[in-house]
């Protein structure tokens, strides 16, 4: 699969599953590989791995000003964005997020990093990949959002909510005919230091917890950011053309 002349935005690039998605775009002849992210420093080493195609762009997910800004500073640059990969995400603090115990102010803001964070991403992108003849849009969810998950019921409920979501923005585009399609990839558990926080919340022996959670998968064994990028790619390249509104669950079996 080749990205040629691809011009690829990844928000929450900079590490994880983002980076190793940039990476693999980069080693896919993409014209330019946009990461965005809040830590500068994390962000200047992003873009020494990822080569001459990078760029990094100063990002907080959640405010709207500075999605627009973003997209616009893309386009700017490069003429067009062809690619969007909505990455950023996060499973929230130490407190508890089971419904006797989460907080509002809690619930929010994790509802605002991982669902708002994609509205206004999908927003900004149809924006204008729509008036440049079309473009892919990508959103990383989690299988926690196609299942119950009581330790952790905001970060699940945002996850379930981006389905529903990229539905709606893919037959919206559809039916405009605007040349864009938009899909969901769900990882499992993934072996980052994200996927280490959420063995904590079941366990803090996270080795323990570790291998009570490969009991439940049926191919035993967890995810790389690898599998999950490769995912992402399909969805983004052309290969995937008539490809539109689903999701993708890459997760070894948990959840079939």
């Amino acid at each position: 699969m080749r990205l040629a002349g691809k011009v690829c935005l990844i928000s929450g690039g900079t590490a994880g599953i983002g980076l190793t998605t940039a990476e693999l775009f980069a080693r896919h002849d993409a014209q330019a590989v946009v990461v965005t992210g809040r830590d500068p420093e994390r962000g200047a080493e992003a873009v020494e791995r990822l080569g001459g195609s990078a760029w990094y762009l100063p990002q907080d997910v959640v405010d709207e000003d500075r999605w627009d800004a973003v997209v616009d500073a893309v386009v700017a640059r490069y003429g067009r964005l062809d690619i969007l990969v909505n990455n950023a995400g996060w499973i929230g603090d130490e407190q508890a997020q089971d419904i006797e115990e989460v907080e509002l102010e809690q619930w929010r803001r994790i509802l605002a990093v991982n669902l708002d964070s994609v509205m206004l991403g999908c927003r900004a992108a149809v924006r204008v990949m729509g008036a440049n003849g079309g473009g892919s849009i990508v959103n990383v969810s989690s299988t926690a959002g196609l299942m119950s998950t009581p330790l952790f019921t905001a970060y699940g409920a945002a996850k379930a909510a981006i389905t529903q979501l990229t539905k709606s923005v893919a037959v919206h585009c559809a039916w405009r005919r605007y040349g864009i399609r938009c899909n969901s990839v769900h990882p499992g558990l993934i072996e980052t230091e994200l996927g280490d926080r959420v063995l904590a919340l079941f366990d803090p022996d996270v080795d323990r917890a570790r291998t009570a959670y490969l009991a439940r998968v049926p191919m035993g064994e967890l995810g790389t950011p690898d599998d999950a990028a490769a995912a992402i790619l399909y969805l983004a390249s052309d290969e995937s053309r008539h490809v539109t509104g689903t999701q993708l669950v890459v997760s070894g079996g948990l959840g079939v």
